[in-house]
């Protein structure tokens, strides 16, 4: 399977306001709106971190992670699901673009907030207490509105930001794996009897999964801990239905 972790920067929207507390921005009053900034994306297991921004051109920018979303069996991110993938659609429908391939979704913000109760779900906070680094520590808000202008040591921090949080996020999705309920089954992918989670196997035999009427082999991965069962059941002449 060809996991690709992804990561995206935006340029806000740029408006007419009356104030600075509480405002109601109608369409009229939108001067520019956002758009990406640039993207950092990377394959599962591999080096190489691709990186590509509006300095590019946004139509060379914007075909570059369609490509790469159109070569992916599964796109890992943060926030995605309601940011970067949006986000990005919408730039492949103002470029005309067709939609890339499909793909599957893994979401890390919604496992940290689904399976655990962390004091904060933001991806450098539960970084850090994994003891997996933090993200690249810049100047704020005014990082965003110096690229925008263009400035070329804004672009420097940009991209070693951007490409960071690609490289962060990866070592949480390899931390997080056991827990990440409908991963795409990597045995399906692989076409062996294998961990659904990373493929490997390496597995113990650790007891039994316990269905209605029928009992399925349960194993454990020695690589990544994923707890999983065989397809088939073992019928048994012993298992005892009840008459309704």
């Amino acid at each position: 399977m060809r996991l690709l972790m992804l990561d995206i920067e935006t340029a806000p929207h740029l408006a007419a306001v009356w104030g600075l507390y509480d405002q109601n921005v109608s369409i009229n009053q939108i001067i520019k709106p956002g758009y990406t900034l640039c993207w950092a994306a990377k394959w599962h297991g591999e080096d190489d971190v691709m990186f590509d921004s509006v300095l590019s051109g946004p139509r060379k920018m914007v075909r570059g992670i369609h490509e790469l979303l159109g070569e992916a069996d599964a796109v890992c991110h943060y926030n995605g699901t309601k940011f970067d993938i949006p986000t990005l659609n919408k730039e492949f429908l103002l470029q005309k673009l067709d939609p890339p391939a499909p793909y599957k979704q893994i979401d890390l913000l919604w496992v940290a907030r689904s399976r655990f109760r962390l004091a904060s779900n933001k991806l450098d906070y539960v970084a850090q207490q994994l003891g997996l680094g933090s993200k690249v520590e810049h100047k704020g808000f005014d990082l965003w509105l110096e690229c925008m202008a263009k400035k070329p040591e804004a672009w420097a921090t940009m991209e070693k930001y951007n490409k960071h949080d690609v490289t962060l996020l990866e070592r949480v999705y390899d931390r997080l794996l056991p827990w990440i309920k409908n991963h795409p089954n990597l045995s399906a992918y692989s076409g062996h009897a294998a961990c659904p989670r990373c493929g490997s196997d390496k597995a113990q035999a650790r007891g039994w999964a316990i269905a209605n009427t029928l009992r399925y082999q349960r194993f454990q991965c020695k690589d990544c801990g994923t707890w999983y069962r065989k397809r088939r059941a073992e019928q048994s002449s012993e298992h005892m239905v009840p008459v309704a």
